[in-house]
């Protein structure tokens, strides 16, 4: 699978960085990259404008095409991160309740997730409530989470670190 396309967006959590083949979004990621030899495509664009919806507040589902290379087993994980309701959180310990032997395994493929946001691993707490274990900084983390309970309107959810 080779990136060839790509669209970078600001958000009020840096800079993120789209990378997309030519028939679905592969990366979404707040590293720092060196973008100035990406080109956009109509996947990025798309993806680049929901994503600015979602930051808005006015979209919690994304209907671009994406994918990510992995194997079976964190297929799974990450297909089971898609089925975490928008603002809402789970702990590792329910979250791997069909595989209660395989907790870290779990965590370490959420751990590898490259579609942030979308594939929802920032949903995915410590039982103690506590926030634990993001890529893109604990701090990300809690913003996202803060952000998604106010757009669901849910009230206030405390979230601890």
């Amino acid at each position: 699978m080779k990136i060839e396309f790509g669209s970078v967006i600001g958000s009020p959590i840096g800079e993120i960085t789209i990378l997309a083949t030519d028939s679905a979004v592969n990366e979404i990621t707040f590293a720092q990259k060196d973008n100035s030899s990406l080109i956009e495509n109509e996947i990025s664009q798309l993806a680049a404008q929901e994503l600015k919806q979602y930051f808005e507040g006015t979209l919690q589902h994304f209907s671009f095409p994406f994918s990510q290379s992995g194997t079976d087993f964190q297929q799974e994980v990450w297909n089971n991160l898609l089925s975490v309701p928008f603002g809402t959180t789970i702990s590792y310990a329910k979250f791997s309740a069909h595989h209660p032997l395989a907790i870290r395994a779990i965590a370490a493929a959420n751990g590898k997730n490259k579609l942030a946001i979308v594939v929802p691993c920032h949903r995915i707490i410590g039982s103690d409530g506590k926030l634990v274990g993001y890529a893109g900084e604990l701090w990300r983390k809690k913003w996202l989470l803060q952000h998604e309970i106010e757009v669901n309107k849910q009230g206030q959810m405390v979230l601890k670190f």
